[in-house]
């Protein structure tokens, strides 16, 4: 039970991380249990389970979080969340697509309101939707709806995220993005971070 409980939290979260789109051989998630928390066992579903699970994921969301946050020379986290799929797994992918794209990283660190590569992220993700459903919004910012661009303040959409890059960690700091890809229940979130200068610089002057 508790294996299962601990798979299904890092879909919602670990496996939501994006930050360069590399993996390391060193990434692992364990959850110990030692029967020293004097509270009883829980040995089938219920209440207590649900309860239990509930905080584990919630736990395990807040490290996705840092995860992403803690990127190489990242300014902000980005939080993508994706509804209108036809199941969770599906929106899921998405999230992940526009959260780990360079494109979308690059413009989120030049404070670029580009609708545009968030688009092309989803439409690339390998999930079928209506182009024509497709509903996009940058914090307050709708910019796109049914498919079609739309007037917004790009001046104010930029300075949203200027804003997000100097909030207080994990707290303010955080550039939203959501989409809509239809009328389906499956809904999902991804995390990444903005793509900066640094990164290249950080990685570059890397060494063993």
């Amino acid at each position: 039970m508790w294996q299962h409980m601990l798979s299904r939290a890092a879909d919602r979260s670990f496996n939501q991380v994006t930050v360069d789109g590399d993996t390391s051989t060193n990434d692992s998630l364990m959850a110990l249990t030692n029967g020293e928390s004097r509270t009883p066992a829980i040995t089938e579903a219920g209440a207590e389970a649900e309860k239990l699970e509930a905080m584990l994921t919630e736990v395990c969301m807040y490290l996705a979080q840092a995860i992403a946050r803690d990127g190489e020379g990242a300014t902000c986290l980005v939080e993508v969340q994706v509804t209108g799929a036809s199941d969770d797994a599906s929106a899921r992918k998405i999230a992940r697509t526009v959260a780990g794209s360079s494109l979308v990283k690059s413009a989120i660190f030049g404070r670029d309101p580009n609708w545009g590569r968030i688009a092309a992220a989803a439409g690339r993700a390998g999930v079928l939707f209506d182009a024509e459903q497709l509903r996009i919004q940058l914090g307050e910012f709708l910019m796109m709806e049914q498919g079609q661009p739309l007037a917004y303040d790009r001046a104010a959409a930029s300075e949203y995220m200027r804003q997000a890059a100097a909030g207080v960690y994990l707290q303010s700091d955080t550039v939203e993005i959501a989409v809509r890809v239809g009328s389906g229940t499956g809904a999902g979130i991804a995390w990444g971070c903005d793509l900066s200068y640094d990164y290249v610089k950080i990685n570059a002057e890397y060494t063993t």
